[in-house]
């Protein structure tokens, strides 16, 4: 179930609603929702500031909310077990960063956390993206930690355990955005594609 939201968000959680897909690594998706200003991402008319969390990334140090500032960021939640959604979108965002000019690349990173933390433990998350070519950061913690991150942005999140050792994972598929100030700023819904991040993303980070 999603948690309940403060005051403070619960325009940008509708908003979320009609931009979010949730899905549980199935090969079925929504039609995503184009915003009024860019072709394939909705964009906050103000960002919205974020409360801190701490969270592990796969190299061992802490992730937080300084972790961050000073670049923008791409944040999407699954986990390694996960059999489609999750390795395909981290290939499309892979490939849409090597296509941005050399600049926007430097400013811009990957970062994928994991939902399933009782499977993926740091060592595990950090060989799972280092298995692809561009360069992604892996982070994960405490499910307490990691709802204080996803119940800000609108991700749902729940293991199945009820399946068994092999369990699934049902998780929201968007992209998020955070800004230089570690700001919510943007997301892309589901279904993704290279060439939806390629055509939004310059628009975004140029204007900012």
């Amino acid at each position: 179930m999603i948690n309940v939201f403060p005051k403070k968000i619960i325009n940008t959680f509708l908003l979320l609603l009609c931009a979010t897909i949730i899905t549980n690594c199935s090969t079925k998706h929504a039609t995503s929702i184009n915003s009024n200003k860019n072709e394939f991402s909705t964009v906050l008319d103000i960002p919205m500031p974020l409360d801190d969390f701490n969270l592990t990334a796969d190299d061992g140090t802490s992730f937080n909310l300084e972790t961050l500032k000073g670049q923008w960021n791409l944040l999407f939640f699954g986990y390694t077990h996960c059999p489609d959604v999750c390795p395909l979108t981290l290939h499309q965002l892979g490939q849409a960063k090597k296509a941005l000019n050399e600049s926007m690349q430097d400013s811009l990173n990957i970062i994928m956390i994991s939902v399933d933390p009782d499977r993926d433990s740091t060592e595990i998350l950090h060989q799972y993206v280092n298995s692809f070519n561009q360069k992604i950061t892996g982070a994960t913690g405490p499910i307490s930690e990691i709802d204080k991150l996803t119940s800000q942005l609108g991700i749902f999140h729940m293991a199945n355990k009820e399946e068994g050792q092999n369990y699934s994972v049902s998780h929201s598929a968007a992209v998020v955005m955070i800004n230089r100030n570690a700001e919510f700023h943007a997301v892309f819904s589901a279904p993704h594609s290279t060439e939806n991040f390629i055509t939004d993303l310059p628009k975004i980070m140029a204007k900012n």
